[in-house]
């Protein structure tokens, strides 16, 4: 990543790609992040940059690699493999953490209790839910691009997530039929099923 590719980043805010930290208080709660990454359509972690999006820099990309080391060798089930790269735009050292879409998920984040929690991205959240759907996508599905989907993406792209009985008032149908298309596109990899708390949500599943 060039400085410019950086300034770029920084300025498009944090997403369900990307995610901004001072620093890692903790492996424990950076496990949930890369593992919401991993278990949904992979990120970037800028750690060194502030929420406002101030480069502030870390003292040493050692002392946070060895914490995500921590979180992604025994604090995240399957352990994840991620990649690094250090910047030092103005002499503040940014290290940049990559995490792909895994093969391997689900992956479980490891709680201080010995909980493990799936973790998946929504927006620029990762959040918990009990049960992963693993669909394959299909962006050219008819429903996407009907006016039900069209209006179902809208919405997505302007909310954090929809219920079924939400959906249902938003198109017209039953609850049942708004639930079953949402069960149906979560399948087909369009959409995250969030369940942790209840009621039941679905969020849009970004891959662009």
């Amino acid at each position: 990543m060039t400085r410019n590719e950086l300034n770029d980043a920084i300025a498009q805010g944090e997403s369900a790609h990307l995610e901004f930290k001072r620093s890692i208080s903790s492996p424990y709660r950076i496990a949930r992040t890369l593992a919401a990454f991993a278990n949904t359509s992979g990120g970037k972690l800028l750690i060194g940059v502030a929420d406002n999006g101030k480069i502030v820099g870390v003292s040493s990309e050692f002392v946070e690699i060895r914490k995500i080391e921590e979180a992604t060798d025994q604090l995240i089930e399957p352990a994840l493999t991620v990649s690094y790269e250090v910047l030092s735009p103005d002499g503040r050292t940014v290290l940049i953490v990559k995490v792909s879409e895994s093969e391997d998920k689900p992956h479980y984040a490891i709680d201080e209790s010995g909980k493990r929690t799936i973790y998946v991205r929504t927006r620029d959240k990762s959040v918990p839910t009990s049960k992963l759907i693993i669909g394959q996508e299909t962006a050219q599905s008819p429903f996407v691009k009907s006016q039900m989907g069209r209006t179902l993406i809208q919405f997505l792209r302007r909310n954090d997530h929809i219920t079924a009985d939400r959906f249902a008032k938003l198109i017209n149908v039953s609850d049942y039929r708004a639930g079953k298309l949402l069960r149906q596109l979560t399948e087909q990899g369009l959409l995250l099923m969030i369940d942790k708390p209840r009621p039941v949500r679905y969020a849009l599943k970004l891959t662009e």
